[in-house]
């Protein structure tokens, strides 16, 4: 199992650190260094900054998010950093939710998600390969666009840039069964919000069979301190955000997948507390055991014993939101 190094987004600014920490990630192995966007940051311009102070660690979105860019944007983005940076790009896109799609994006969420995920996939493989100019007569992302406001002059276009690999890798982040089977069938990769190594039924049966070389690559909180419940608070504070304020209260994708995994009457009581701006008690009412399952946190020897679990399934990479230098060590000591 690789490490790779969580930067997430950014809060009210540029994160001091994130260089840094990248810098220091490569110097310890990590084989990988991942960045995000939710409607602040976007994810590709702090991976370029961090291209250009690093030498050999890959470089990823996990995610970018589908509906911020047309698929072909997408694929430039991608293609012009994997150039600058040596080949060391790694495409990891999501769907995001009704609450950001129409929210920040001004776009209607799709009402067939695995059609528009699919289609948007399919027009990045197409970019990247360069075999021919991109066409798809596809429903969320037909190329050339033919709508009835069209006109009519669109042709189809091959990148005018080649692409230094057309088998960069692609990967996606899905939390229902559905989902993770297409990203099965159609990613070079799974990016889970959540990873419980003791349930991987959770996800569907897509991965009790999974493709030569398909990535697996949870994110998950990591810190090595001595007080277990003080170490769990990050990650309650950002399962109360993600549970309760990331989606409506009748369509939020992290709290139907909190519900399959055993908590479905927390998540709601997360969500009520949250949406009625009691922000601090919906943190509190994240249930230890579940922020505990899903991230690494405790002293050295608790954190070795319980690594032990993520390896033992199907999980390649191991993305750590790893908050300073000293855990980053011992995590990459540990997984020596």
């Amino acid at each position: 199992m690789r490490l790779g190094l969580a930067l997430g987004y950014w809060g009210r600014g540029p994160a001091a650190d994130h260089l840094s920490l990248a810098q220091e990630a490569e110097r310890l192995g990590y084989h990988s260094v991942w960045t995000a966007e939710s409607w602040g940051s976007d994810a590709f311009t702090p991976l370029t900054w961090i291209a250009a102070g690093t030498s050999t660690i890959r470089l990823g979105t996990a995610v970018a998010q589908m509906a911020a860019r047309p698929p072909t944007t997408t694929a430039m983005h991608a293609l012009t950093l994997d150039h600058l940076s040596g080949g060391r790009m790694m495409l990891g896109l999501g769907l995001s939710g009704p609450q950001v799609v129409e929210g920040w994006y001004g776009r209607p969420f799709p009402d067939s998600p695995l059609t528009a995920t699919r289609e948007y996939v399919d027009v990045v493989r197409q970019v990247l390969r360069r075999e021919a100019p991109v066409e798809l007569d596809g429903r969320f992302h037909a190329h050339p666009y033919r709508g009835p406001d069209a006109t009519g002059l669109g042709r189809p276009l091959k990148p005018i840039t080649h692409p230094l690999r057309p088998d960069l890798p692609v990967l996606l982040g899905a939390e229902g069964p559905r989902n993770v089977a297409q990203t099965v069938r159609i990613a070079d990769g799974w990016l889970p919000l959540y990873w419980a190594p003791t349930r991987p039924e959770v996800y569907g049966p897509a991965l009790a069979a999974l493709p030569k070389d398909f990535l697996v690559a949870p994110m998950a909180q990591v810190r090595v301190c001595d007080d277990v419940a003080e170490g769990l608070l990050p990650v309650k504070a950002m399962l109360g955000f993600y549970i309760g304020g990331m989606g409506h209260a009748a369509r939020n994708f992290h709290a139907d997948l909190m519900a399959r995994m055993g908590y479905e009457d927390e998540a709601r009581r997360i969500q009520e507390l949250f949406l009625a701006g009691r922000r601090e008690e919906a943190v509190r009412a994240v249930p230890d055991a579940f922020a505990d399952e899903i991230s690494l946190v405790g002293p050295r020897e608790r954190v070795a014993e319980r690594l032990a679990a993520w390896r033992e399934g199907p999980v390649t990479d191991l993305l750590a939101l790893a908050p300073d230098p000293r855990t980053l060590r011992v995590l990459a000591e540990l997984n020596g």
